[in-house]
């Protein structure tokens, strides 16, 4: 059989270490498919005429800098062991690399890589590690029934909490799409897990991700698998809820019932209230690909974080499909701010003012309507102007210029009569801030809306305090 370039496609492709090759400038040209999955990217234009350093996968790039240098003027390096960055996760690698030639001149080079980081959790023996799916729980599946037999169940497995490992994971989902078999398939992204790692220690981000994967496991044992994709990003391949009905029934009892997601957790020096966005889509009812289906299940996931993250996003053909991810990302905060001054600077008058922005503002903060109370205690609405409600002790609760809850709990002790009127309307997640001039307070603005537990980032905040500064001036 001759070498066609056909055939050679094919065999990169198929390989499972994540081979590249890059040109006398180190810039990519090319990888193979294993090193998309690794990375998490839908297609290699991404990094085409990009280096190393210019995608940030090193803490540290000179070393490996100096390594591809030295290959490219003739040497070959074979298993040399590093580190690299993937998606906010540092993982061991083992990399062998030699020079491109064309006739006699080294026109670039070409190397592969194999990811190695459970090979050394598990030599470690990381005390945090534990085993969540046996032999016989994953036999019952005839991927893993065939596997199980060639390679030890730890090797399928991801050593810290004892679910999927991500390559496992993948090689799943994507015997599944080959196969035809009907799966939903989601990611869940732990909310602010970074905060967790800083504050408390990566020991307790070790014991979220270990005690929510348990959680999970649990929950799902009926339906699917569970696997670790990465850093905080865990994976759902559920068998069973493929129909829109089942799949929502399934998701509001994750959040609601199951303890997995919205659960404190305790440390040794503090604790955490846990909470996770979900992106969701279904094969094939959504898309048929790999490719495909990840991009539906990112942009919901990216979606569930800019409506508030502590949710889930599940992907409707009808309602998301013209949906691009540079439309749901963030404008700049300076942007917004720049836009709600201008709009307002048009009108004369608190009311027409406020009226100016609401397009803006229910784009940014992901609302329904805008409320607002004056001195005399009464909370009134934006859009409707029927809502006129009783929030007459509403500034106990604000101690400072800004009041950012998930919850109704300290508006329910220290503000009855506003927290009665939330209730009343299904409000559980409410954001305020003060309008004053010279020191003397003339109201508050209140975000309030009908989800529980949502968390309010810092640009959400920092809008609605920018707006009560602009309407400080007016009656």
């Amino acid at each position: 059989m001759q070498m066609t370039v056909d055939l050679f496609d094919s065999i990169i492709n198929t390989s499972q270490d994540c081979v590249f090759w890059k040109n006398k400038d180190r810039r990519f040209i090319g990888v193979n498919q294993a090193f998309l999955d690794f990375y998490g990217f839908e297609s290699a234009d991404v990094l085409i005429g990009k280096n190393d350093e210019d995608m940030g996968w090193h803490s540290d790039p000179e070393p490996y800098k100096q390594d591809e240098l030295l290959v490219l003027s003739g040497k070959s390096t074979y298993k040399v062991q590093g580190k690299c960055i993937v998606r906010g996760e540092e993982r061991d690698i083992i990399a062998s690399k030699r020079p491109l030639y064309s006739g006699n001149e080294i026109v670039g080079l070409v190397g592969s890589f194999v990811d190695i980081t459970d090979v050394i959790r598990r030599k470690n023996k990381n005390d945090g590690s534990q085993v969540l799916y046996t032999i016989n729980d994953l036999r019952k599946y005839t991927f893993f029934d065939k596997l199980i037999d060639e390679i030890s169940l730890a090797e399928i497995l991801d050593p810290l909490t004892g679910i999927l490992s991500r390559s496992y994971s993948i090689k799943f989902v994507r015997y599944l799409i080959a196969e035809k078999i009907p799966f939903t398939f989601s990611i869940i992204d732990l909310d602010n897990f970074k905060f967790i790692n800083d504050n408390y220690g990566h020991s307790a981000g070790d014991k979220v991700l270990a005690r929510v994967s348990k959680a999970l496991v649990k929950f799902t044992k009926a339906f699917g698998l569970v696997g670790r994709f990465g850093g905080d990003e865990l994976l759902l391949i559920d068998l069973v809820n493929i129909s829109d009905e089942s799949k929502i029934n399934f998701f509001e009892n994750l959040y609601g019932n199951s303890k997995a997601l919205r659960n404190e957790i305790t440390f040794e020096n503090g604790s955490a209230f846990i909470t996770g966005t979900s992106g969701s889509a279904t094969f094939p009812d959504d898309s048929d690909g790999f490719t495909d289906l990840f991009a539906l299940v990112d942009k919901m996931l990216y979606l569930g974080k800019k409506k508030g993250r502590n949710c889930y996003s599940i992907y409707e053909e009808e309602k998301h499909k013209n949906i691009e991810i540079h439309s749901i990302a963030n404008e700049g905060i300076f942007t917004n701010m720049h836009k709600l001054k201008r709009e307002i600077e048009k009108e004369k008058g608190f009311d027409n003012k406020i009226f100016k922005v609401m397009p803006q503002l229910t784009k940014i903060l992901q609302m329904q309507d805008l409320y607002y109370v004056k001195s005399d205690g009464k909370m009134r609405a934006v859009l409707d102007k029927d809502f006129i409600e009783d929030a007459s002790d509403l500034p106990e609760v604000m101690e400072g210029d800004l009041f950012s809850e998930s919850t109704l709990d300290l508006i329910k002790k220290h503000s009855p009569v506003f927290y009665q009127t939330l209730i009343k309307h299904n409000f559980e997640s409410v954001l305020m801030s003060r309008i004053q001039k010279n020191g003397k307070t003339k109201g508050y603005l209140v975000c309030a809306v009908r989800r529980s537990l949502r968390i309010w980032q810092q640009n959400e905040c920092a809008i609605l305090f920018y707006l009560a500064e602009l309407l400080a001036d007016e009656d």
